[in-house]
């Protein structure tokens, strides 16, 4: 069984990236299991004087992602930007030995968010990720104002991430391979 940490770069209650990583939860397919990480918001600000002991939600950070076979990424665009809250904890991982090479699929809530997708994709290989392309998506979420349970019912929407995930299990089972 393959797990997957999913991540939503929106602290926003109502937030059409949590939506959909909530619903590719509701999709995945047999044999894809998917955590969400809940504890963005309460991820201390970085400080490198902290890396060799850092505090235990850092640690538990760490410990998760080393322990998924790959992740998934949705995050919205803020300024143009990646969101604060989101980049604070791509910075504590700088330092990790479990993220490196760690694939990392991108899905996109609204195609608008091009910016901080470039953004996003520009940090991530800086880290070392192993973006999965074909396995990152893009859809209009925001015009259409929907929920997971709307998104994962949508025959249009929920085929593309079902996809998606196949093809994210493919890419990591091939990499994995002897």
């Amino acid at each position: 069984m393959l797990h997957l940490l999913a991540v939503s770069g929106s602290l926003r209650a109502g937030s059409s990236n949590a939506a959909l990583l909530d619903a590719a939860c509701r999709l995945a397919p047999a044999g894809i299991g998917i955590e969400i990480y809940p504890d963005l918001g309460r991820l201390p600000h970085f400080n490198p004087d902290l890396e060799p002991e850092p505090p235990p939600i850092v640690a538990e950070l760490r410990a998760r992602i080393g322990r998924a076979d790959g992740l998934l990424v949705s995050c919205p665009e803020y300024a143009r930007g990646i969101p604060g809250s989101f980049k604070n904890m791509l910075d504590w991982l700088v330092g990790s030995t479990t993220f490196p090479d760690k694939p990392v699929a991108l899905f996109n809530a609204s195609p608008r968010a091009s910016e901080a997708q470039a953004a996003l994709r520009l940090v991530l290989e800086t880290m070392s990720a192993r973006l999965v392309d074909a396995a990152s998506i893009s859809v209009d979420l925001l015009s259409r104002k929907m929920d997971a349970a709307a998104i994962a019912t949508d025959a249009a929407t929920a085929a593309i991430i079902v996809h998606a995930l196949q093809r994210f299990a493919d890419a990591i089972r091939c990499h994995d391979m002897p």
